[in-house]
């Protein structure tokens, strides 16, 4: 659904690339486990990286990120099969920016290295992870921007025009033909709030604070490439 295809993490060589798969894969599922109100942690998990790069002088280290990320995956879980595919390519994603956390520091490392290596957009790439990763941050909070638009809105139309706004422009007609006939199979608004363990009321809250909490991070995350004249038409 984002556009993704599965690659293995950075490594030297394949074994190291299995490896750091299964630990990428490994703290992920750590990541989830024991998440009694996955969305109230996702929003805090967040804050709390928004306030260790203002810490770090605007820096952004990569481990913290993409520990954070992971828990974002239980969003995409709760949202079903429809969002199965995409949830399963973010999290490979997400797998090699934790597998490469261990080498660079910083977003910025990542990506200065694949400038030097001229291959920013080069499939596998960290770079183009990084991107993907956070078109994925960016449709969930779209998602959620439109749920809380309008009271009683559809979670159908909350996602179909998340997706169109964030994703579509990049992926060709049969892919959004795919993504359209997937999005009947959401859970309605009712069952999404009791997957989440929310309530009515609550499931605002909790949105607002992951739309606030991420914001700063994604308009860094794009920052870093538009700083560097790297269009974000990819």
């Amino acid at each position: 659904m984002l556009g993704f295809r599965t690659q293995m993490p950075w490594s030297s060589g394949q074994a190291s690339a299995q490896e750091q798969l299964c630990e990428g894969t490994a703290a992920v599922v750590a990541a989830r486990q024991g998440m009694e109100t996955p969305l109230k942690e996702v929003a805090v998990a967040f804050e709390d990286l928004a306030r260790g790069m203002d810490a770090d002088g605007g820096e952004l280290r990569l481990a913290p990120f993409g520990d954070t990320c992971a828990l974002v995956s239980v969003l995409f879980s709760s949202l079903g099969m429809a969002f199965r595919f995409a949830e399963i390519e973010y999290v490979t994603k997400v797998n090699d920016l934790i597998g490469a956390g261990k080498s660079y520091r910083t977003l910025s490392d990542i990506l200065d290295k694949d400038i030097e290596n001229d291959s920013v957009k080069k499939q596998g790439s960290h770079s183009r992870n990084l991107r993907r990763v956070r078109l994925g941050l960016g449709l969930i909070k779209a998602l959620f921007e439109q749920f809380l638009t309008t009271e009683g809105c559809s979670l159908y139309d909350a996602a179909t025009t998340a997706y169109g706004q964030v994703c579509a422009p990049f992926h060709s007609w049969a892919i959004r033909k795919a993504v359209g006939a997937g999005m009947y199979t959401l859970p309605s608004r009712e069952q999404l709030i009791v997957r989440l363990n929310e309530t009515d009321y609550s499931v605002q809250k909790e949105m607002r604070r992951y739309i606030d909490a991420s914001s700063p991070i994604i308009e860094y995350i794009d920052n870093l490439f538009l700083s560097r004249n790297i269009s974000l038409d990819w």
